[in-house]
């Protein structure tokens, strides 16, 4: 009788059970592959390597849904955490959903959000930044830019129309100790004793069309007692201004922009990066991709030039292989290198840095 009874209930609550679960997208991304760079250190090595962090994006799996609320509303959730492809563990300083994790509500008046999630900075350099957070790409040149995710945060995003506004704010952007490095910066903030500590806050203004887009938005970050990369103090603050946009010529995508930052941690305060690439499909299988970056740090002889490019075939829409090259040119004291993915390859200060890699992406 008991166990009729159990599976009556059973039966009774599946169809809810499916219901809810419909609402639940299960996704992810694994790419990698092996990477070769040379010129590293003073004896001018070569490594070959397979690297842990990104090929042409960074591997991830998530979950992402929601539930109809009525009127036009919903709740949304977003969980998302990253891996290193090449040993299975858990990246952005060994967080379970280092990536994502949020709550919201949304409608058509737009979405609100808390938890941990991309800044606006993310969003407006999304489509101007061609090559993104592939291996060779803006992130060997400023490390936050594939990392501009904070903690604790509160933020909004509506688009009318071709329109998007946006901000963000942070209690206390960091809560990780796995640095120094983007991924795990040691501010923790929501601190009684200094209001200000390790808070982030960011804003965004985006248009576009259909053939063109432009984008402006401001990050600021806030330091705090123990944090990395010299921003001790709350008082201490790096911010970054990026301007930037898009256009289509065909079936070519042409981008470009400029980030103007201002790092009170930093002996070279104030700099600029510029960025130009375009994007085109050959065939309808193979793809070319192509960016150059130039940062000039001002009142001082560093500065730096980027080169990188990238060829991809598909397979199918959800498998393929590619090949990317990147080339670094130090100048002044900077030691960048050319690559993004993998520590302690840097050249010696002033010198010039190439990078090759090949791999597969598979997306499910």
């Amino acid at each position: 009788m008991k166990f009729r009874l159990f599976f009556a209930a059973c039966a009774a609550i599946l169809p809810a059970m499916v219901q809810a679960q419909g609402n639940v997208t299960l996704y992810g991304v694994v790419d990698t592959g092996v990477a070769y760079v040379n010129g590293i250190g003073a004896n001018r090595d070569g490594l070959a390597f397979m690297p842990n962090l990104t090929g042409t994006v960074p591997s991830r799996w998530g979950l992402r849904g929601g539930e109809d609320l009525g009127g036009g509303n919903k709740a949304i959730f977003w969980l998302e955490s990253g891996f290193a492809p090449d040993s299975g563990a858990a990246n952005q300083g060994g967080r379970l959903f280092g990536r994502q994790a949020l709550v919201g509500l949304s409608g058509n008046w737009g979405q609100v959000a808390f938890g941990r999630q991309y800044t606006m900075l993310f969003w407006a350099m999304l489509d101007p930044d061609i090559l993104g957070p592939n291996i060779f790409g803006s992130g060997s040149i400023d490390n936050y830019l594939p990392n501009t995710r904070a903690d604790n945060a509160v933020s909004y995003k509506g688009t009318f129309g071709g329109l998007t506004v946006g901000a963000t704010y942070s209690f206390g952007r960091d809560t990780v100790n796995a640095g120094p490095s983007p991924s795990g910066t040691n501010c923790a903030g929501e601190n009684p004793a200094d209001s200000r500590a390790c808070r982030e806050w960011s804003t965004m203004l985006k248009y576009d069309a259909a053939s063109w887009g432009v984008a402006v938005a401001y990050d600021s970050l806030r330091g705090g007692p123990g944090a990395f990369a010299g921003l001790t103090r709350s008082a201490l603050t790096d911010d970054r201004l990026s301007v930037n946009g898009y256009f289509m010529l065909g079936q070519t995508k042409i981008a470009g922009g400029w980030l103007r930052r201002d790092n009170q941690a930093s002996a070279t305060r104030i700099s600029d990066l510029f960025y130009s690439g375009a994007s085109y499909p050959i065939t309808t299988k193979f793809s070319v991709d192509a960016e150059a970056f130039y940062q000039r740090y001002h009142d001082s002889p560093n500065k730096v030039w980027l080169f990188a490019g990238r060829g991809t075939y598909a397979f199918t829409k959800r498998t393929s292989i590619y090949g990317t090259i990147g080339y670094i040119i130090n100048g002044g004291n900077l030691a960048l290198s050319v690559n993004s993915a993998q520590p302690g390859t840097n050249p010696t200060p002033g010198a010039n840095q190439f990078g090759v890699m090949t791999g597969v992406k598979h997306i499910f």
